[in-house]
């Protein structure tokens, strides 16, 4: 079967659902999984089997298809980024899917392959005045490694997606744990977990051990259900079979009902989110669930809410690090949030914070109301004495009255660390150069006029970034090292993306619009 590049496909409100083997979840899949694709937001795709500067300069991405979903006409702003799942294995073979919230609470699962709806589920009863409910997937506290699967050469196409079909009974895995599994000498699947040991890595259950197994969320050893987690406008945390949407056990209270969530992920097994004012009330503040004991934490701001848009940024060693608008950054200790440190700028924050690598050293950069970067060490970036940054930019480096919600950053092939911002109307960029151990933020290039632009996202190289504002929107495609544009969408999108963005992977771009659409750009694929 052949995907029609530029065919549309048409909602209408069914729900096709997974039987048989729909609730044997195993595996964890590779794919965008929280606001900023990671635990750090960096908003970057680190490679990609098709997308690069050479093949967006020569034909072939395009608009390939878009689904009208359920909309409420009283929302103020786009569907979230979505949330997708890539190398998934299932019954009936590799799958990449994408999630998207539609309308009040009601949360929807798409064949991002085929651009069809797989399954819609309504995860609160009586949605309340909240704008949405929130996704996300587990993400890993470390930085992100060499990415295993499609770009490594499994799921479409490769090798890896010749014999990585698992037995009937056996669950379903992803292409990322049958090759990891194999790496670390196990054979091609890990070992499914005895009978009668309860569901595996649900929380609070048992994780089985077993050769080649993968660590559970409660450091365990053993196969992991992969779920789909739902914090609702009720404030209850949902955990969604990602096939079907079905709950092994019954939501979880989390946070005050008709919270204004930012940020919600899920790191080592506890479950963390931003509020800030909403009409329910909710004050400003961080909040933690640790999903085994249903025990529930926060943090509140002296001053100031929180600033940003991603919400807080987690760094490899688990510390969460939030920016706020008082002017603080203040790194807070994994589940409990007691405050470990905090930095004082000066100046209140306006987006959240990004956290990089660079030569063994975890650094942090976020933007202040007088158009600075502020470059920050993890390890010594607060207390007495230590509220100087590494490097903070220029006054008004961002352009007045246009503070970016988040920051983006990756790395290119000549080791070059990169910053990126969105800017009154442009992108810009910075580059970490170091001189005689001085660490700068220097100007690199600037894009093309982009009205209202969103965060922008990386992929191998390109740097996708989109318009918001009223009018129609428009993706565009930019040289990650030079800002020369490749590619844009043109007329494709018929709506205005206000408080959405960009999310990708699998060789496509995915947005959602103010009207309910959601839209895929990117490769045809054979099927």
């Amino acid at each position: 079967m052949r995907r029609l590049a530029g065919a549309t496909i048409v909602s209408f409100g069914c729900a096709f659902v997974w039987m048989g083997a729909a609730h044997a979840q195993f595996g964890r899949g590779g794919g965008w999984a929280t606001s900023g694709s990671d635990a750090q937001r960096s908003f970057w795709v680190r490679a990609d089997p098709k997308i690069s500067k050479d093949s967006m300069q020569k034909p072939g991405f395009q608009f390939l298809w878009k689904i009208k979903l359920p909309s409420d006409p009283k929302q103020s702003n786009s569907m979230a980024p979505p949330v997708l799942l890539e190398g998934y294995i299932g019954y009936r073979g590799f799958r990449s899917l994408g999630y998207v919230t539609s309308g009040p609470d009601n949360i929807v699962g798409i064949d991002t392959d085929l651009g069809r709806i797989e399954w819609q589920k309504r995860a609160a009863a009586q949605p309340g005045c909240a704008s949405n409910a929130s996704l996300t997937r587990p993400a890993a506290a470390a930085f992100p490694g060499a990415p295993v699967g499609r770009s490594g050469g499994g799921g479409r196409g490769g090798a890896a997606a010749k014999s990585a079909v698992g037995k009937p009974g056996e669950g379903a895995v992803t292409i990322q744990e049958v090759a990891a599994n194999a790496a670390r000498g196990g054979g091609g699947f890990p070992v499914a977990p005895p009978a009668g040991r309860g569901t595996p890595g649900a929380p609070g259950a048992p994780v089985a051990a077993g050769r080649g197994g993968r660590g559970g969320p409660d450091g365990g050893r053993g196969r992991t259900p992969n779920y789909l987690h739902v914090l609702a406008s009720d404030g209850m945390l949902h955990n969604m079979y990602v096939s079907n949407g079905d709950e092994p056990e019954p939501p979880v209270k989390f946070l005050p009902p008709n919270a204004n969530v930012q940020g919600f992920i899920l790191v080592d097994n506890v479950a963390y989110a931003a509020t800030t004012p909403g009409c329910g009330g909710a004050p400003d503040g961080v909040w933690a669930l640790d999903l085994a004991s249903k025990e529930v934490a926060s943090w509140k701001p002296a001053t100031g809410g929180i600033a940003g848009s991603a919400g807080p940024a987690i760094g490899p060693d688990g510390t969460l690090y939030v920016a706020t608008a008082g002017g603080d950054l203040v790194a807070l200790e994994p589940k409990t949030l007691k405050v470990k440190d905090s930095y004082r700028a000066g100046q209140g924050f306006t987006s959240s914070p990004v956290i990089f690598e660079y030569k063994e050293r975890t650094l942090i950069a976020a933007t202040t109301k007088d158009g600075r970067i502020h470059l920050l060490d993890a390890k010594d970036f607060g207390g007495a004495g230590h509220q100087t940054p590494l490097y903070q930019t220029p006054p008004a480096t961002i352009a007045a009255n246009s503070s970016p919600g988040a920051l983006a950053s990756w790395q290119d092939a000549a080791a070059t660390r990169w910053v990126l911002a969105s800017s009154g109307g442009t992108v810009g960029s910075w580059k970490l150069v170091e001189q005689n151990g001085a660490l700068t933020l220097q100007a690199g290039w600037t894009s093309r006029e982009i009205a209202s632009p969103l965060p922008p996202t990386i992929v191998n190289g390109v740097v996708f970034a989109a318009s918001g504002g009223s009018s129609n929107a428009v993706v565009y495609a930019l040289d990650g090292t030079t800002g020369k544009e490749l590619w844009n969408s043109g007329k494709s999108i018929t709506s205005s993306m206000r408080g959405g963005g960009l999310s990708a992977g699998s060789s496509q771009v995915y947005l959602g619009t103010y009207d309910g659409t959601f839209y895929a750009f990117g490769f045809p694929i054979e099927h």
